[in-house]
């Protein structure tokens, strides 16, 4: 995942996320462009939110890949335009799969990797964010336009998610690929 939009504030923390696929990925990547310019976005659905870890990393992902064995693969249905009233972040909100998501964190935000955020957890693909507040509705406005254009598919399958770390300002890297439950056929 590399992202700078916001990228300064999370350095050297990880996250848990699931990546968007094509066409609808790179359609919202080139939205946030538009709306913020100076930014390399990825668009993602975060699981679990940046957060300092002090542990080794094989741990983490061990604990994550035992977990998500157990979590199947769901469908995501994205939803409006919207915007966080606190920090002014535009977002795209979720019509289907929030209940998952929210479930998904409750149960891999434990042991080592458990972290109280400073914000509730609300599952979102974000679509701008650090924008001067007199912008914000303009910008909302914009991002709704285009998002009523698009005229690809809204939903996705989750059944995979990606451990990743703020290395750089301007880099998030890949770490680990956490593969959700295999559903097996009836009858073998």
């Amino acid at each position: 995942m590399s992202s700078v939009c916001g990228g300064g504030r999370t350095l050297g923390q990880f996250a848990l996320v699931s990546y968007l696929p094509d066409p609808l990925g790179p359609f919202l990547d080139r939205l946030r462009l538009e709306l913020d310019p100076g930014c390399r976005p990825h668009a993602h659905v975060t699981i679990l939110p940046p957060r300092p870890y002090a542990h080794e990393i094989r741990t983490a992902t061990e604990h994550l890949t035992e977990e998500g064995k157990l979590f199947p693969p769901f469908e995501i249905q994205l939803g409006d335009i919207e915007i966080f009233p606190v920090s002014n972040v535009v977002y795209v909100g979720l019509a289907q799969g929030e209940r998952e998501v929210r479930k998904l964190h409750g149960i891999l935000d434990s042991g080592e990797l458990r972290y109280h955020c400073p914000f509730e957890f609300h599952p979102h693909i974000t679509i701008a964010q650090d924008i001067p507040v007199g912008d914000v509705q303009e910008i909302a406005w914009l991002a709704r336009e285009k998002w009523a254009a698009y005229r690809g598919p809204r939903s996705f399958l989750v059944d995979s998610l990606s451990f990743v770390q703020n290395v750089a300002p301007a880099l998030w890297l890949d770490l680990a690929r956490i593969p959700l439950a295999v559903p097996v056929p009836a009858g073998i």
